[in-house]
């Protein structure tokens, strides 16, 4: 598909590139995928939002990641509903050209304000879209280091923060920046740590009550987590709260008093906060310890590791924290948001709390003392002296998303504690359930007030836990800090979605997908739950039920939230559909727009056999026997699925072509080695074709 695009006016200043001066015309693809429209379209710049306006449901606008500052993603629309949802099509379509290569991922939730949408892609260039045109009005351009290297899990964002005429952006350089809502030129730039020390930003920053907070990434290089709020006006810091504590604050004393380690504790802050502006409270949930499995070197609890805490928004100050994992051996973090929403409970309405972690569990609290709503009951687990393992875990009332022991030994393996959660392993290694990408991870859930069902995307995976013997010393600036190694089994991973009921924490229904589940949802009024899927199709679900009522296939791996919101008596949903580095799915760069009177029909869905025949001239792999070559040759680098990220070779599950395969496998990359010499030419095919039609889906 061709995509290039003819700016009628292009100016560049200071790393940003500026569409707003005269009207954008399509190439000659976009005149099919985009209406024209006869006027120029204005942008007009947000308020300074007042609690009440962020915490009203969204309906003219998605004002902010989750649609308010409770991080519900419900829509009150009904427009769309169950009844004519197979009338829905999409508007137009618009290409970012940003973000494209293998490296990348497109996770953002897009912010809407006043007929214009925001959106970043993994390459923290954002663009101010026309929801008439389908025009892009301005675009900025990070200009990153391309030398960057210190992200964890591919370059991303997960979205922008909108308030008081800007637009925030937290980039990969460890920068936030300030951009004028009207242009996208920076009005300020806020170094707030540098990458090359670990530090990056992938969450979208929250614009409240004149500050914009963020927290921050870089749990896997021995950073000590915190999350910060700057002044809206000029980028300066008005508090930071530090996620370990430090000498004399609350939780210090679950660290070695001996020894620094807690200076690179982790609990890292991978979401958007949410808030309650009533108790003057914000609340986020961090990621796992540092050394993620390595235990021996940080005795206790390693507060405030995996825990839904709860700090003053006007001082930062610690009001109160629940650590869902205790001493983490299994990086087990929480990076999925936290949300608000008030529950009935025992005839009294109660103000609730609740994230869904890495273990599978949805941990439901009071958000005005951290109490559990529903019980969550201290169990004894199995021990390992040598990783300082916790006696106790927290077990909650109610039902897992995912399965958490075996009833099957993996091949080669042999069950220990029938590989039931918790259960702790040495330098020999241990299968157990969930894995350490299984259960909840980063994708938002989505709750229905009406319902009280709380929507959530995980995945079922089974872990190979091995460590406990690395990372002894303290690590240097930007070094990896791992203590172990992140494996797996060559079992395949499927992907669950399921809807629970929050006044009992049961499961209502849930659903097995062959495919990974790594998308965030929104759910509506009109009973319909959005999700997307990594083969490119964007669906929607009965919330009721979860039966399958529509779906669209966009021919790129939709890995991001949609939004949902009203123009001029018109529902519309947009979505962004781009790809993911763990997905597995088709690259794009795609802005999608949806409603009942667009007229614009999905795509045909990515063909890898057609792509394998085209570069092989007609021969088609031995799948089989590509299989086992991976396994001998590249999963110890790339893990058993290609996954690739943590210390190892890089992830395959994106892979740019048959063509770029074979050549890498032929002639190497950077630390890898050459394989011409070592493989007949047939395996090489075999091989590249097993990476291709087995990793990347």
């Amino acid at each position: 598909m061709k995509r290039a695009v003819f700016w009628c006016s292009v100016l560049v200043l200071a790393g940003i590139s500026l569409w707003a001066s005269t009207p954008i015309t399509s190439s000659p693809q976009q005149v099919i995928e985009a209406r024209r429209v006869p006027s120029r379209e204005t942008i007009l710049p947000a308020p300074a939002f007042t609690p009440d306006e962020l915490t009203a449901l969204p309906t003219d606008g998605w004002p902010t990641n989750g649609g308010s500052l409770y991080s519900q993603r419900y829509s009150p629309l009904d427009q769309i509903n169950r009844d004519n949802i197979n009338d829905l099509k999409a508007v137009w379509r618009v290409h970012l050209e940003s973000g494209l290569g293998p490296k990348y991922s497109g996770e953002a939730q897009p912010l809407v304000y006043k007929g214009v949408i925001y959106i970043i892609t993994g390459d923290d260039e954002v663009s101010a879209i026309g929801v008439k045109s389908g025009r892009i009005l301005w675009k900025y351009q990070a200009n990153l280091d391309p030398e960057i290297s210190t992200v964890c899990c591919g370059w991303t964002s997960r979205g922008v923060g909108l308030g008081d005429g800007k637009v925030f952006v937290g980039q990969l350089d460890g920068s936030l920046v300030a951009l004028d809502q009207r242009t996208g030129q920076p009005i300020w730039r806020t170094p707030v740590g540098h990458w090359q020390d670990g530090i990056t930003i992938t969450s979208a920053p929250l614009f409240y009550n004149g500050m914009v907070i963020t927290g921050f990434s870089g749990a896997e290089y021995g950073l000590r987590g915190r999350v910060t709020a700057y002044d809206a006006k000029d980028g300066k810091e008005i508090w930071r709260f530090y996620t370990i504590p430090g000498p004399g604050e609350v939780g210090h004393e679950t660290w070695p008093q001996d020894s620094e380690v807690w200076k690179h504790g982790g609990a890292v802050v991978w979401q958007t906060p949410a808030v309650d502006p009533e108790l003057g409270l914000l609340y986020f949930s961090t990621a796992n310890p540092g050394p993620d499995f390595n235990g021996a070197v940080r005795a206790g609890d390693n507060l405030f590791s995996v825990s839904i805490v709860a700090i003053e928004t006007k001082t930062g100050k610690y009001r109160w924290h629940f650590q869902q994992v205790h001493h983490d051996l299994w990086d087990y973090d929480s990076p999925s948001p936290v949300m608000l929403f008030d529950l009935e409970i025992d005839g009294a309405m109660r103000k609730a709390a609740a994230e869904a972690g890495k273990t599978g569990w949805v941990y439901i609290l009071d958000r005005a003392t951290g109490e559990p709503l529903i019980g969550i009951e201290e169990k004894p687990v199995p021990q390992e002296p040598r990783q300082a393992t916790s006696p106790t875990q927290p077990y909650p009332v109610g039902d897992a998303i995912v399965p958490q022991s075996l009833d099957i030994a993996p091949e080669g393996h042999i069950l220990v504690n029938q590989g039931r959660i918790f259960t702790p392993y040495w330098t020999d290694g241990t299968v157990s359930t969930p894995s350490s990408f299984g259960g909840v991870n980063w994708p938002p859930s989505s709750y229905d007030p009406a319902s009280n069902y709380y929507y959530a995307c995980a995945n079922n995976r089974i872990g190979l836990f091995i460590g406990g013997d690395k990372d002894e010393e303290l690590p240097e600036p930007g070094a990896r800090y791992l203590g172990g190694d992140f494996s797996g089994v060559p079992i395949p991973t499927t992907g669950i979605f399921a809807a629970l009921d929050m006044k009992t924490n049961r499961l209502v229904w849930r659903q097995r997908w062959k495919d990974y589940c790594y998308s965030g949802s929104v759910v509506t009024a009109g009973g319909l739950v959005f999700v997307g899927r990594s083969d490119g199709r964007f669906m929607a679900l009965d919330s009721a039920t979860g039966e399958h009522l529509w779906e669209f296939q966009t021919d790129a791996g939709v890995n991001a939230p949609a939004s949902v919101f009203e123009q001029d008596g018109e529902q519309y949903v947009v979505v962004f559909s781009a790809g993911n580095q763990f997905g597995r799915g088709p690259r794009g760069d795609s802005v999608w727009l949806f409603s009942l009177k667009g007229t614009l029909g999905p795509t045909d869905p990515p063909d890898m056999t057609a792509e394998i025949r085209g570069a092989t001239g007609g021969a088609m792999p031995n799948l089989s026997n590509g299989a086992k070559v991976y396994r001998a040759h590249c999963a110890v680098c790339h893990g058993a699925e290609g996954e690739g990220g943590h210390g190892g070779g890089p992830s395959l599950q994106n892979p740019p072509s048959i063509h770029a395969v074979m050549r890498m496998v032929r002639q190497g990359s950077e630390n890898m080695p050459a394989f011409a010499g070592t493989l007949v030419e047939d395996s090489i095919l075999d091989v590249s074709g097993h990476v291709i039609e087995n990793l990347s889906r």
